[in-house]
């Protein structure tokens, strides 16, 4: 099981988990192929590391391990509109289905939003949102108002963009359509990609196959708990919004059969770290069935569902990189990242990977 160092000590101030990067290192296109990207293998007891490429993946796992993939698929849930009482363009974020016409969406610029605003739909005319209020974390409630002959999952599919994150500082592009969805893609429900699962293809599955590595998946549907940011410097005060997810009996079963065996869980991304660790944390077992969860990993927690984990490079003083530290260690993390920083490593969402076990 992860290794814990209680010399490190238990440190949930955001300072500490900083680090100065390049802009020219933030990756604005992925890696062609896919798979083609680096991955950094990280050895967590000897706090030591390698440097490879992620269709090199299957030589660093062992015959018996299961990889675990989250297979939601991203909407696209960026829209543009006007703001009826001002004429200003607006963007809006799609994040959370309350039912076909009312959703929570993150609006920009949103400071002077008012409840009753009016919202018309970039290349849906006769669509008008109605701001019906907004929470403490900037969601709005927005309501289609009759008129509109579609439901807003029909909007975005109709106008929508594919939400790439600010960071790369660039419109969605046509392409990005393919790139910023995993291969194995099935459920609708993201608002953003599991990034950890965009290196994998065909070819690396049908590798890790050959090595004797099972792959099973489950859901949960990427959201805004993923990516708030953390308020203030004390990330223990953080509070994570619920996300969904599903698990199915084919996949219970497979991960309890392969902690029984003794055999390695590997998580492929943040997202099903969290759902593992709810699920294990809960039940004590992985149990088929669907639900939220809000579980905000940080250092101190003990980890009872993965052995190894699978990830991209994360934003500083963000969750991801909490959950990555707890997992590995602060210090294992950050000395891992300035090695990938020097080496000219990619990072974030179409950035290179790593390997932390």
């Amino acid at each position: 099981m992860p290794h814990e160092d209680p010399a490190e000590g238990i440190d949930l101030s955001l300072d500490s988990y900083d680090f100065d990067l390049p802009p020219e290192q933030i990756a604005r296109e992925p890696a062609r192929p896919r798979d083609h990207a680096r991955l950094l293998v990280v050895d967590r007891r000897a706090a030591g590391w390698t440097d490879s490429r992620f269709d090199a993946l299957p030589s660093h796992l062992r015959k018996g391990d299961v990889l675990v993939l989250n297979n939601t698929r991203v909407i696209k849930a960026r829209v543009h509109g006007t703001l009826d009482r001002t004429g200003r363009e607006l963007e809006l974020l799609f994040a959370v289905s309350i039912d076909p016409r009312n959703w929570l969406a993150m609006i920009r610029p949103g400071r002077r939003i008012r409840t009753g605003d009016r919202i018309h739909i970039t290349g849906v005319p006769d669509c008008v949102l109605e701001v019906r209020g907004k929470d403490s974390d900037g969601l709005s409630t927005v309501t289609l108002l009759p008129g509109c002959h579609l439901g807003i999952e029909d909007v975005l599919e109709a106008v929508g963009h594919v939400p790439l994150p600010p960071y790369m500082e660039r419109t969605d592009r046509p392409r990005d359509a393919e790139d910023y969805q995993t291969t194995y893609a099935r459920h609708h429900g993201a608002i953003a990609a599991p990034t950890a699962g965009l290196h994998f293809s065909p070819e690396t599955f049908a590798a890790l196959a050959e090595r004797g590595v099972q792959a099973v998946e489950l859901t949960l549907h990427v959201g805004v708990g993923t990516f708030l940011p953390i308020r203030g410097n004390d990330a223990s005060r953080h509070t994570i919004k619920p996300e969904r997810f599903e698990m199915d009996a084919e996949t219970a079963e497979a991960l309890n059969r392969t902690r029984a065996d003794g055999r390695r869980i590997v998580a492929v991304g943040t997202t099903t770290t969290r759902t593992l660790e709810y699920l294990m944390g809960v039940h004590g077992r992985f149990i088929a069935g669907s639900g939220e969860t809000d579980l905000y990993l940080v250092p101190g927690h003990r980890f009872r569902a993965i052995d190894a984990l699978v990830t991209n490079f994360h934003l500083p003083r963000s969750t991801l990189l909490l959950l990555v530290s707890a997992f590995a260690g602060r210090q294992t993390v950050l000395a891992a990242y300035r090695h990938a920083i020097e080496s000219g490593y990619r990072f974030y969402s179409y950035g290179d990977a790593t390997l932390f076990q």
